[in-house]
């Protein structure tokens, strides 16, 4: 009798891929995500493989999945919102903080001209080295988020994937003046997302939505005590 074998490859391939379009479907274009290269981005970069394996099986859930190091990595609403409130063009210069794995990287290589993505946690590097190569639109660069990366500066845009509670102003004087900063941020407990442009005096941030939020490391606003 004779025993067929079937390579699993492609039967999971197109798994991720139906899950893929469940969630462009059923969390993006529901929920304000409505700019269509945002979209149609989303929609290509197979988001699976910029997490570590143990959770592909969970890449497209609406809600924040753990990485190392007490790290999580953001919703796809959560970067989708981001990405669509940035007004992406083609020809921006983008500093991404908190690349993880590599997946907003990923999708900003299909919307702008090219990518400085910053990350410190050096598996997590591996991970974005690996998913990324080939990919020459983006720049990895490893080292402290809060730092970001002066020698690629100045920058169009700068997103932050993850929320933070202050933002250090030697990192957004690496945007143009004019630039857009966008992020999350975290005030009392609760998480945002928020948008702003930098000036020549400085800058201010907007809230737009209040969404769980995936909190980075080295953001923490001094505490102050008075006696």
């Amino acid at each position: 009798m004779m025993t067929l074998q079937v390579d699993p490859a492609p039967v999971e391939a197109n798994r991720f891929e139906a899950m893929r379009h469940a969630m462009v479907a059923s969390q993006l274009r529901t929920n304000a995500v409505n700019d269509p290269r945002v979209v149609e981005a989303m929609a290509r970069v197979p988001r699976e493989r910029f997490l570590p394996a143990g959770q592909r099986g969970v890449a497209y859930r609406d809600t924040l999945l753990p990485l190392v190091g007490g790290r999580r990595h953001n919703s796809p609403l959560a970067t989708g919102r981001l990405l669509t409130e940035a007004q992406l063009r083609p020809t921006d210069h983008v500093l991404l903080i908190g690349a993880a794995g590599g997946y907003a990287a990923a999708v900003l290589a299909l919307l702008a001209g090219s990518v400085v993505a910053v990350e410190e946690e050096a598996s997590l590097v591996d991970l974005a080295r690996t998913a990324l190569a080939g990919e020459d639109k983006v720049t990895l660069v490893e080292g402290p988020l809060n730092a970001g990366s002066a020698a690629g500066a100045p920058y169009d845009l700068l997103i932050v994937d993850g929320a933070v509670e202050a933002l250090p102003e030697a990192l957004v004087a690496q945007v143009k003046p004019g630039g857009r900063v966008l992020a999350g941020v975290i005030d009392r407990g609760v998480t945002r997302l928020a948008a702003g442009r930098r000036t020549e005096g400085g800058f201010g941030l907007i809230d737009f939505q209040d969404i769980e939020c995936a909190e980075l490391p080295g953001f923490r606003r001094l505490r102050t005590f008075t006696f």
